[in-house]
């Protein structure tokens, strides 16, 4: 079909292509690099199969939260991969007019009614999506709408030229229809307006279709569609820990020259690849209770705002210009943004493509720590207490074990002979409200004869709010003395009742127990609302007394969405005789109380309160018992109780209070 002019002309445009489309592949492929090494690589087959399977099902997609965006974007995935093969397969007809790729049968036919198909929804996918972002424009699409309206246009004059020439060759060869519906149909419309279509008309239409395809291949990589390659790479190569996890830093801290993240290049290559894989969805702002009470943090704008400095700096970042880079924390972030994070991983746990947001604000607030010493002022006296005594309150550390007075509780100092140790923490040693919770799992463990003990003055605080405010200093000096500690009296199995202190000890320390040359760490932590209810279904504990009420559960974020603890609690309460009415936001998608990341002891001035938030979803649950099994929660719920003048009509209890209550 095409002339030896036209052939040479188009291998020069296929070039230009091809070079349009690898070269800022190329450039960000080079950008990622310049991240600092991690292993990623582990267990590969499996990670290629998850990525492959989230791609072409797009499980990334279809979450409940948005599940009718995810079957228009099943539209323009399948629509674009049928265009990808009618594409090739019309190059090639440049060459030949009666090559397919799927021959001149069954499958030609069923293939050109699919491609017809498709071409009508990937219409009907940007008809939705530009009513969504230009009419009803919800306000996490904030990325300039210049990007979607090029490639909105694009994906239609690509469709719509694919049908014109589709029905003008039709119209030239009639034996190409096939099953074809819509090209018979412009086809007929042609001959009846213009009359008989010649070869010379095909060829046009194919020209028109061939650069609207070229334009949309070299634009895709310089645009945030970027995510349909970087989304499904990221995918492969996300974090196979729990999202509680914090990597730790090197031990040997007072030699090193730099901690946590001042440049992009303190960043590691996954977190710079995280950038350009965002899509810019908006459902991490959405989920993010920092961005829903009116706060400066966007966890989009994270990813965004890396990848505008990466592309911005890119020739002093490659070294192909002097000069320094510019410090993330001018210009690119602010303490605004990097101190409201309650790092409680709903934007991680809704990301389509696994972005890791946590890690880099507390590699960013490590810097701002450690190096810089600016962190909101009342944390001063927060670090002060945690090196002076151990613990957040200020407390005197001797009189951490003093709400054991007439419980009769055993040290492991006094007998390590247990079963069992029970980790008590900071707040249930020190906090009037919480030390009730305490009590009330002794209470439990001697009702089902449990043989545990507790360390007593020799606990110190577990360091999970140092780690996560940035102190990773502080955290290093408490958690080794703990990781001594319970080698030396060979705890098998450790009981905690906060959250924060069981990821702490069941993700953080195994790893710095690897740090320090410990290669038989084998320690199980069990929350207390799991072993509750194992005592339970194995006959140990016996509730005499029920309840007759309803409750409503709220999922700590440390015990949920990080470590996946959801059925537990709730069976517990229910074999408690309690009815259960689930708050709007509930299990996976439950929504922050707002004193994770280290924010219990920092003051809420920006914005609404996030506990008025979380009460607000909880008194609308209808219960008047509100329960939880965190003492950061429990808190945060009653303070958020008593703000709505309802302490009288509505009681806030941790689980293990309530089972103590049917003893």
């Amino acid at each position: 079909m095409l002339t030896w002019i036209e052939i040479i002309f188009f291998f020069f445009i296929l070039a230009l292509t091809v070079y349009g489309f690898f070269q800022p592949l190329y450039l960000r492929y080079k950008l990622v690099k310049i991240g600092k090494p991690e292993n990623r690589f582990d267990n590969l087959p499996k990670r290629i199969i998850n990525a492959v399977t989230s791609f072409f099902f797009l499980t990334c997609s279809l979450k409940k939260e948005r599940i009718f965006t995810g079957l228009m974007h099943i539209f323009l995935l399948y629509g674009s991969l049928t265009f990808d093969t009618v594409s090739v397969n019309h190059i090639l007809e440049g060459f030949n007019e009666n090559w397919n790729f799927f021959g001149h049968g069954l499958i030609r036919n069923m293939h050109s009614a699919w491609a017809d198909v498709f071409g009508i929804m990937v219409l009907v996918a940007v008809l939705y999506f530009t009513i969504r972002r230009w009419v009803v424009r919800p306000k996490y699409y904030t990325y300039p709408s210049y990007e979607s309206f090029i490639i909105y246009t694009l994906l239609v004059t690509v469709t719509i030229t694919f049908f014109i020439y589709e029905g003008a060759a039709i119209a030239f060869n009639p034996g190409h229809a096939y099953s074809a519906f819509i090209g018979k149909e412009i086809a007929a419309w042609m001959v009846a307006t213009f009359g008989p279509i010649g070869a010379t008309g095909v060829k046009i239409n194919w020209w028109i279709h061939i650069i609207n395809v070229f334009a949309f291949v070299i634009y895709v990589p310089r645009s945030k569609y970027l995510h349909m390659i970087f989304g499904p790479v990221n995918i492969t190569f996300q974090s196979n820990q729990s999202t509680g996890f914090i990597k730790p830093l090197s031990l040997d801290m007072e030699n090193a020259e730099t901690f946590g993240v001042v440049h992009a290049t303190d960043f590691t290559w996954k977190d710079l690849e995280d950038s350009f894989a965002c899509i810019d969805c908006g459902r991490c702002d959405d989920y993010c209770p920092a961005n829903r009470s009116e706060k400066p943090l966007s966890p989009k704008n994270l990813h965004l705002n890396l990848k505008k400095f990466l592309l911005k700096e890119k020739n002093i970042l490659l070294k192909k210009e002097q000069g320094e880079p510019t410090p993330l924390m001018t210009g690119t972030y602010t303490e605004g943004e990097i101190w409201t994070c309650t790092t409680c991983g709903a934007c991680m746990h809704v990301c389509p493509v696994k972005n890791e947001h946590i890690p880099k604000i507390i590699g960013l607030r490590q810097s701002q720590v450690l190096m810089e010493s600016k962190f909101p002022t009342e944390l001063a006296t927060f670090f002060k207490n945690m090196e002076t005594n151990s613990n957040p309150w200020g407390f005197g550390a001797a009189t951490r074990a003093e709400w054991t007075e007439g419980l009769d509780i055993k040290t492991l100092a006094q007998d390590s002979n247990v079963d069992i140790l029970f980790w008590v923490g900071c707040a249930g040693s020190f906090d009037e409200r919480a030390k009730k919770v305490s009590q009330s799992v002794v209470k439990i463990l001697k009702a089902a004869n449990v043989n545990f003990g507790i360390l007593g003055l020799e606990e110190n605080c577990c360091g999970d709010q140092a780690r996560r405010l940035g102190n990773e200093y502080m955290f290093q000096m408490l958690a080794q003395q703990n990781i001594e500690t319970i080698k030396n009296y060979n705890i098998k199995k450790i009981l905690v009742t906060c959250p924060h202190g069981y990821n702490t000890l069941k993700n953080d320390y195994p790893a710095l127990a690897q740090q320090l040359g410990i290669t038989d760490w084998n320690v199980e932590v069990v929350h207390h609302t799991e072993y509750i209810e194992q005592l339970l279904k194995e006959g140990k504990l016996t509730l005499k007394g029920k309840m007759s009420d309803s409750a409503t559960y709220h999922d700590p974020c440390y015990l949920g969405r990080h470590n996946h603890i959801f059925d537990q609690p709730r069976s517990v309460l229910c074999k408690a005789g309690l009815s259960l009415k689930e708050m709007k936001n509930n299990h996976e998608h439950s929504f922050c109380c707002g004193a994770g990341g280290g924010l219990m002891w920092t003051e809420e001035t920006l914005g609404k309160r996030i506990n008025h938030l979380r009460t607000e979803n909880a008194l609308n649950a209808g219960s008047n018992l509100i329960s939880t099994s965190c003492p950061f929660c429990m808190t945060m719920l009653e303070d958020g109780v008593k703000d709505n003048g309802k302490e009288e009509q509505i009681k806030v209890r941790d689980i293990a209070e309530i089972v103590s209550e049917c003893l």
